[in-house]
């Protein structure tokens, strides 16, 4: 068995500093298959002897054992696995070769990406009472995706329904002190544009985050950001992802001091939260 297939099947029943070892090994394996347990321990803050008894702990006489494992996987990577990938007509040829669609379609759009809109709609977010997300279906894992990495900076998101009436009613509702946020990946929502277009009639703040730069979002919204354009609806989904981490990496960066402390206190709150659920 595998030291991830061993990890894996005892992750839940593990002690606290057990569980910090195992999801480094799991995340950073490459970087642990070159640290002795001395430097193990202490790049996590923890001592040596308990690098060893969780070694143990998995099945293996030390760290040494374990460690032949994960350096195996390194080898595995580096050497069996891209010499599989030469057949095209493989599994793992498939795999290596929508990865490199993926990186060329993302280093396109990061040539392709105006930084200036980029700036424009930071200074926007940080100055809008609300930031109202209009996100059609494919683009709903992003829209959520950037909720969940403004939240903790304390910025007010939220996310519309798509129907006219509920988009009427969204434009309705906002005022001048909003921002209207757009995020669309195939271009093909019916009334997306024409709530971004009623937006801006009532001087409501307007901008679009797009899987190319023909949507019609794109020809109405205040501030454009556009992946380049690309015939694969999935390769779409992604770039905009992309976008949306590029804008949110941009924000906790001109307002940093708006999310200081906020993980700590956020993992000190799961930690209350799960405590009181097993009293």
């Amino acid at each position: 068995m595998s030291y991830e297939a061993r990890i894996r099947e005892k992750r839940n029943s593990m002690s606290k500093s057990f569980a910090k070892l195992a999801d480094f090994l799991l995340d950073s394996y490459v970087e642990a298959a070159f640290m002795t347990a001395t430097e193990l321990a202490h790049a996590l803050k923890l001592d040596a002897a308990t690098v060893v008894r969780f070694s143990q702990y998995l099945g293996y006489k030390g760290f040494p054992e374990l460690q032949e494992q994960i350096r195996n996987r390194v080898r595995d990577d580096l050497l069996t696995r891209p010499k599989m990938a030469e057949d095209e007509m493989s599994v793992p040829g498939i795999a290596v070769k929508a990865m490199r669609q993926l990186a060329i379609a993302i280093d396109q759009t990061r040539i392709s990406l105006d930084t200036r809109e980029v700036t424009r709609l930071v200074e926007k977010v940080g100055e809008a009472r609300r930031i109202i997300i209009l996100a059609e279906g494919p683009a709903q894992a992003a829209a959520y995706n950037l909720v969940h990495l403004l939240e903790p900076g304390g910025f007010r998101v939220y996310i519309a329904r798509q129907g006219a009436t509920d988009l009427a009613q969204t434009v309705y509702t906002a005022t001048p002190q909003d921002l209207l946020l757009s995020i669309e990946v195939t271009g093909e929502h019916p009334y997306l544009a024409n709530a971004i277009d009623a937006a801006r009639a009532r001087d409501i703040p307007t901008a679009t985050i797009v899987g190319a730069p023909a949507h019609n979002t794109a020809q109405v919204a205040d501030i454009v950001l556009a992946a380049r354009a690309h015939p694969s609806l999935e390769v779409r989904m992604i770039t905009v992802d992309a976008i949306v981490y590029v804008l949110a990496q941009a924000i906790h960066w001109q307002f940093s001091e708006r999310f200081a402390g906020a993980q700590q206190s956020i993992e000190e709150l799961v930690d209350f939260i799960q405590r009181k659920n097993h009293r």
